[in-house]
């Protein structure tokens, strides 16, 4: 049986402590800001698109993967004796899967390209558990499959301070902007299905609305929380906030490890600062 080696693409925002626990490798995608192509996480963080956005007022572009960028990416590993676990962004969101799966097929080696129907940390939870199973031996076709299960199993969820971000990027009018921003509605916006959609609006404080929203996402689904991991993921936020809310997850006793951690370039880019999502994984 080869040896086994896990890899994605920077939209899974993976804790930099995880990809050196598991020795994960992450392959960066795009951001353009104007003319300025840079490597997602290596030459760009979201300090940067924060202040392009408030510059230009205009959005940065995200480019995937090329087909080349993949097949280089993935023969260097099969050169080195390795299958390969490679995980995606969700299909829906990105053609980086589709990029990802025609250079697999010119590779000479086992290399499985994953949809993971996620993004950020959604993402992230589904890698671990590929790790952990690299840990227990088994093999990739093993680990494939039993991903392939658990990819419906992931909770993946988000709230939004304003739709600012999501306006300029033409997934919201900005009628619904402005009526939002007035009424302080901020969106939960849930990924099912491999999709992004509005989940429930809170009115509120964005401070009161978020532990609102933590409080909820546990309390719905105590009984179905398989207890590995939680991620708590945001962008540009109130530390104070982010620290209540790990406090809240950490004293469920519901999982066994969580992790706070900071979202990477594309999330900032969709939806900008003052977004925190509560992700985990539930039982069948």
């Amino acid at each position: 049986m080869n040896k086994v080696i896990i890899s994605a693409d920077s939209t899974c925002d993976l804790p930099a402590e995880l990809k050196e626990r598991y020795g994960i490798q992450v392959l960066p995608l795009y951001v353009n800001l104007g003319d300025d192509s840079l490597k997602d996480g290596d030459e760009i963080n979201p300090d940067m698109i924060y202040n392009f956005v408030a510059e230009k007022n205009q959005l940065p572009k995200t480019s995937a993967a090329t087909i080349p960028d993949y097949q280089e990416w993935f023969e260097s590993f099969v050169k080195e004796g390795y299958d390969v676990l490679h995980f995606n962004i969700s299909s829906t969101m990105s053609v980086t899967h589709q990029n990802a799966k025609m250079a697999a097929e010119e590779v000479d080696g086992n290399v499985y390209v994953i949809d993971s129907g996620n993004l950020s940390t959604g993402m992230s939870l589904l890698i671990a558990d590929a790790a952990d199973m690299v840990a227990e031996g088994k093999s990739a076709e093993e680990i494939h499959q039993e991903i392939l299960r658990r990819i419906p199993l992931v909770r993946a969820s988000f709230v939004v301070d304003t739709l600012d971000y999501l306006k300029m990027g033409g997934r919201c009018s900005s009628v619904a902007a402005l009526g939002a921003n007035l009424l302080k509605l901020h969106p939960r916006i849930a990924v099912v299905d491999g999709k992004m959609g509005v989940a429930e609006k809170y009115r509120g404080s964005i401070d009161s609305v978020i532990v609102k929203y933590a409080q909820q996402m546990l309390e719905q689904n105590k009984d179905k929380i398989v207890g590995k991991r939680c991620f708590v993921t945001h962008t540009k936020y109130n530390p104070e906030t982010v620290q209540k809310v790990y406090d809240l997850v950490k004293d469920s006793g519901l999982f066994e490890e969580v992790i706070e951690n900071t979202a990477g370039c594309v999330i900032t880019s969709h939806c900008g600062p003052g977004t925190l999502g509560v992700l985990f994984e539930v039982t069948e």
